[in-house]
């Protein structure tokens, strides 16, 4: 009988590790994450984990990939613990602390990367390291993956292994990011266990005008004709509403969590007409978080036309990025923008990666949301439809179901949604202390007993 884990000397290895995380600069791009690769690698060869047990791969230099393995009796297919260690880009300016720091500061981690997703890897390493050290009997083999590249695209990361090292991470159910922590919304402490993505989409809107000296007022040149279209776009309140399975189980779910009156009004929300009502008169951040669920949704990130002291430009251009509903089509997303610009604007697609929809009619998933429930008895737990795209995109092709499962109880004043790859990013060390247990009891059940 193996000792019980001391969670306060975990959280504090957690804590620990996550600091030297955060202090290897894996901004991507460029990626350059062979430093933090090498940290985890350092973090398992002091465990005593034999050079055999683990892997580094290299997609191109300095882009590399660690997947560590703990063996099951075969019984059962395995199971994936899958953390990206490349980070967004800082404006130094717009930090209180050095992003960069790794520092601990009442009670938080602070730095790049805390919340997408060192942290959560590290939280990941730390029960690898636990079931390593307890010497846990397991039915199925258990699977660490720290990677590159999941923040512009998945090339040298989750999507390289998958074509060209699909064995070392072949497996019937993974975790990433994104699931089982704290939303609060009004009073109530929301807990979505991500089981969908939406598909990502870059289009290229491109429009033309007339030219001349620029001393001469052009009304009708591209840039004035482009600047009406993103006014247009600006104006629209919310592209089509489209339901998807997730996002109707999602309703369900929490309507049946909360009591009467609140319980039928969310019921409502699967009535495309009152979820329109909905989306026309309510504001705010809920708002558009609801929005972000039901319906394609746009971003401009990049204006292009002409340069210093040149005519009037012929073509100006927009690129914009959607979140495509599961089930839309890029080419759906350009007709439903068509009808808003008209047709006088080329609209081209540069890139997609399909996003990804998991049933939630497995025993993995229900013993998500039972031990989520025991974490906060007085939380709502659904299925979520993740706004973004994360490596589940593209794990699924390697026939691997992945849920977003990082558990955790957040403060209510902290929003992940916005701290994520905002200004001082930073984890409660409370978050940890709350989710290890869980993610602990997790992983523990669902691979020693093959459940």
């Amino acid at each position: 009988m193996s000792e019980p884990v001391n969670w306060k000397l975990a959280t504090a290895e957690t804590v620990s590790n996550l600091s030297r995380l955060i202090q290897a600069e894996t901004v991507n791009p460029p990626g350059n994450e062979l430093p933090a690769i090498l940290i985890v690698k350092d973090i398992l060869e002091r465990a005593g984990f034999p050079n055999g047990s683990f892997t580094i791969v290299e997609s191109a230099p300095s882009r590399v990939n660690l997947v560590a393995r703990l063996k099951g009796d075969g019984t059962h297919r395995p199971l994936l613990l899958s953390g990206h260690v490349d980070v967004v880009p800082v404006d130094r300016a717009g930090w209180s602390h050095d992003p960069f720091g790794g520092e601990v500061i009442n009670g938080e981690v602070w730095g790049r990367g805390a919340l997408d997703m060192k942290g959560f890897l590290s939280m990941y390493l730390e029960i690898f390291l636990s079931l390593f050290r307890q010497k846990i009997p397991l039915k199925r083999d258990v699977i660490l993956a720290a990677i590159a590249d999941e923040e512009y695209g998945f090339t040298h990361g989750s999507k390289f292994l998958v074509e060209h090292h699909h064995q070392l991470i072949e497996a019937e159910y993974g975790f990433t990011e994104g699931g089982a922590l704290t939303i609060p919304v009004g009073n109530a402490r929301l807990y979505p266990i991500q089981v969908a993505e939406k598909t990502f989409c870059q289009l290229r809107v491109r429009i033309s005008g007339e030219v001349g000296h620029g001393s001469i007022p052009q009304k009708a040149s591209a840039i004035f004709r482009l600047a009406h279209i993103i006014e247009k776009l600006r104006q629209t309140n919310h592209l089509p509403i489209h339901f998807t399975p997730t996002t109707l189980k999602m309703v369900d779910s929490a309507s049946s969590q909360f009591g009467f009156p609140i319980s039928q009004l969310i019921s409502w929300l699967k009535s495309p007409t009152v979820m329109e009502l909905f989306l026309s008169g309510v504001k705010g951040y809920s708002r558009d978080m609801i929005a972000a669920l039901v319906t394609n949704t746009i971003f401009i990130n990049k204006l292009e036309a002409g340069g210093e002291m040149t005519p009037t430009p012929s073509v100006a251009e927009a690129d914009i990025i959607c979140g495509l509903v599961p089930g839309q089509t890029p080419d759906q997303v350009m007709r439903e923008l068509q009808q808003i610009i008209g047709p006088e604007a080329e609209i081209d697609i540069i890139r997609s990666i399909r996003g990804a929809e998991f049933s939630t009619e497995t025993s993995l998933y229900r013993l998500l949301e039972n031990r989520t429930r025991q974490m906060d008895p007085g939380g709502i737990v659904i299925p979520m439809l993740m706004p973004g795209i994360t490596d589940a995109s593209q794990y699924q092709d390697a026939g691997i179901i992945i849920y977003g499962f990082t558990p955790g109880i957040l403060p209510p004043e902290m929003s992940i949604m916005q701290l994520a790859h905002g200004h001082d990013e930073r984890m409660p060390i409370s978050f940890i202390e709350t989710g290890l247990p869980v993610l602990w009891d997790v992983v523990n059940e669902f691979c020693s007993l093959g459940i």
